[in-house]
């Protein structure tokens, strides 16, 4: 996790996205610096994906991969904080 200022733990929530990606709302993501971060994580950690990360929002897209738990690693490793919960 960045130091750029204090993180929520507030648990995030996890959606399918209707592009066929995975959306993970990640509410301790608070920056640009916090994007790239995940998004090199998941990138690097899950070969063939494709990560959007909005900080403004606060969700994380991933294309290419449906293993949520794969996901959720290489966020958690990120120092993130996801949710297992998939809504809709």
């Amino acid at each position: 996790m960045c130091s750029c200022q204090q993180h929520s733990t507030t648990a995030p929530v996890v959606t399918a996205a209707p592009n066929g990606a995975l959306s993970f709302r990640v509410e301790d993501m608070t920056c640009g610096h916090c994007a790239g971060t995940i998004k090199q994580a998941i990138e690097g950690r899950i070969p063939g994906t494709a990560v959007t990360a909005d900080p403004a929002a606060k969700l994380v897209s991933v294309q290419g991969s449906a293993d949520i738990a794969a996901i959720r690693s290489a966020i958690t490793a990120a120092g993130y904080t996801p949710n297992a919960k998939l809504v809709g």
